[in-house]
């Protein structure tokens, strides 16, 4: 959609925003911060990772958003007998016994990974292509993927037998891990009370395909003062254990830091929280607000920091 100014496209990004929160909200409630983030993903072109004990409606959130946006939808849940052509598809012949492709779910706008940790390590490496990639490879021929395109995976943190632990290089492919957490009272109140009668709340869809990419390409544009991209790099400088910007708790505490894709997300979601908030300009303030979910999955605990019950979040809030 053509706008006037890009001041013009911001006010329309911070218009949609809340139309989407106000439609999202209608059957998602008390998770305010966590609809936050994952929509700020998706105005960054990022993937989300949420993790949170069942019940915590993970995969009704990521439903909810996909119905809130003109994108095509696909749910693949991911068991340790899941093959890659299970998600990329396969090629099978057809009644003149000539080879035909026949995609398979990873063919969408919106992908939701659930349990992604249940699956071998063979079928993540096939969705990884997918996140990075935008783009599979199917006995030898390449198919990319249409745009906009989101990987948005769940993890349940409390059963881990027969699971299969996401490696670091397909963690840092997340631009957020989301931690998910019990409700509140009050807000307990109104899920039991809207989810135990009989009306059934219809999301209207706000953005198209065309309105994301276009808001994808405001954000890089948002400009940044300097001295905000050296507060983020240098947070993410501290989180590398014996470097020369390294924190003491770092050098005490961890066994990896963050790499340079950490520094890119910093800046990337703060000039994105930024617009949300209704500015022009992301301040360190909107590098903080998205820190913990960003760093949270890159840096890496060693054992004393375990035996002593130091969290990772811990941690990066004292090096903020």
């Amino acid at each position: 959609m053509p706008y006037t100014s890009d001041v013009a496209a911001a006010e329309a990004l911070n218009d949609s925003y809340k139309k989407l929160t106000s439609e999202i909200s209608k059957v998602v409630i008390g998770q305010d911060e966590t609809v936050r983030l994952l929509l700020t993903a998706i105005f960054c072109q990022g993937h989300c990772l949420l993790v949170g004990v069942p019940g915590l409606a993970k995969t009704l959130l990521i439903q909810t958003i996909s119905g809130a946006l003109h994108l095509s939808f696909n749910r693949i849940q991911f068991t340790p007998d899941l093959m890659p052509s299970d998600i990329l598809g396969s090629e099978t012949l057809d009644q003149e016994r000539n080879y035909k492709f026949i995609k398979g779910p990873v063919f969408a706008n919106i992908i939701l990974a659930d349990e992604i940790n249940r699956t071998p390590p063979k079928t993540q490496s096939a969705l990884l292509e997918a996140m990075q990639e935008y783009a599979v490879t199917i006995a030898g021929q390449k198919f990319s993927l249409g745009r906009p395109f989101f990987v948005l995976a769940t993890q349940n943190p409390i059963e881990q037998e027969g699971t299969y632990p996401l490696p670091e290089a397909q963690l840092d492919r997340f631009m957020f891990n989301i931690w998910l957490d019990y409700p509140s009272y009050r807000s307990e109140l109104d899920i039991v009370k809207s989810t135990t009668n009989d009306e059934r709340y219809e999301v209207q869809k706000v953005i198209s395909g065309e309105e994301i990419q276009a808001y994808q390409h405001l954000v890089r544009r948002v400009p940044v003062v300097d001295n905000v991209i050296e507060y983020a790099v240098k947070l993410v400088h501290k989180t590398r254990p014996n470097t020369e910007l390294a924190s003491p708790d770092a050098n005490q505490y961890l066994e990896w830091g963050a790499g340079p894709r950490a520094s890119q997300a910093l800046i990337l979601a703060a000039k994105c929280n930024a617009l949300l908030n209704g500015k022009y300009s992301p301040d360190i303030e909107d590098v903080r607000a998205v820190a913990l979910p960003i760093l949270r999955h890159r840096i890496v605990r060693n054992f004393k920091a375990e035996a002593e019950g130091i969290s990772v979040e811990d941690l990066v809030k004292r090096m903020m």
